[in-house]
């Protein structure tokens, strides 16, 4: 994650929360007050974005003291502390549902990631995440897939070349769109290209495409466009990926599984953030 980009990510966040100030901390909470709270799981899951959580607080105070009980990317049970935070009590008030916020949506997709890699262990498969992210937090999330265990497919459209069905209907097909891009751009980028069917498939990797996607391809037209294209090019399926029929993508031989829902749809983990203690100066 680039630094800048994360402290970009919460400041318009803080913005958003913070547009005068916290007040129901300003009435209630004396601005002397110290406390001491815990990030506190609630839940099952695979830490993400405690950096970010972290940061939050540090933005709003840069002495508040934090101490990181786990690293991103590992599991965590029920009633687990994943972190310690002490400092005046009005900072953590006002810094909370930020962080909170943060540290929920990533752990969530790198819990939901997991769930998906595991389901493919011993196939070989990659997991590959796509564009389908938070506007202004793509990095993050994509972020967020890297610990749960998934790969990051393209970052953005200047990445590389996807022809997908709205491309070839306004090229007029998989030929003459492949001879655009590559008088464009020639071996610059890679090139892939969305296929609805075997015999699309075939025709982009006859015309020179570097990787071919699958596009909500029955099991059975997947093995047949398998064993055809097997060496070719790289193979990747998408469209309507599910828990219970990832195993059964995987085994038609594919190389790579892109799954949309790891960052539209996560749901985010369930974290607290208690205050255990407080004190005046």
């Amino acid at each position: 994650m680039k630094t800048l980009d994360v402290q970009e990510a919460i400041d318009r966040a803080l913005a958003e929360d913070l547009p005068a100030g916290d007040v129901t901390t300003a009435a209630i909470v004396p601005p002397d007050l110290k406390a001491a709270a815990v990030l506190l799981a609630k839940e099952d899951g695979v830490l993400a974005g405690i950096d970010v959580f972290v940061r939050v607080f540090k933005t709003l105070d840069p002495k508040v003291a934090v101490r990181r009980k786990l690293r991103d990317g590992s599991p965590f049970r029920p009633g687990q502390v994943l972190g310690e935070i002490s400092g005046p009590a009005a900072v953590l008030l006002r810094g909370e549902r930020t962080a909170l916020n943060f540290v929920q949506r990533l752990s969530g997709i790198a819990t939901a990631t997991q769930s998906y890699v595991r389901a493919v262990a011993g196939t070989g498969v990659r997991v590959l995440d796509t564009r389908k992210t938070t506007p202004g937090l793509r990095d993050l999330e994509k972020y967020a897939v890297r610990r749960g265990g998934g790969v990051n497919h393209r970052r953005d459209l200047s990445s590389m070349v996807l022809v997908k069905d709205n491309h070839l209907a306004v090229a007029g097909g998989v030929g003459p769109a492949v001879a655009a891009v590559r008088a464009a751009w020639g071996r610059r980028f890679r090139l892939e290209v969305e296929a609805a069917t075997a015999a699309e498939a075939m025709e982009a990797a006859a015309a020179g495409a570097d990787w071919v996607m699958l596009d909500n391809m029955t099991i059975p037209e997947m093995k047949k466009t398998v064993r055809l294209l097997r060496g070719r090019v790289k193979i990747e399926a998408s469209g309507n990926v599910c828990l219970d029929n990832i195993r059964q993508i995987a085994e038609t031989g594919v190389d790579f599984i892109s799954i949309g829902r790891l960052t539209h749809s996560a749901r985010a983990v369930d974290l607290s953030l208690e205050i255990k203690t407080t004190r005046r100066r």
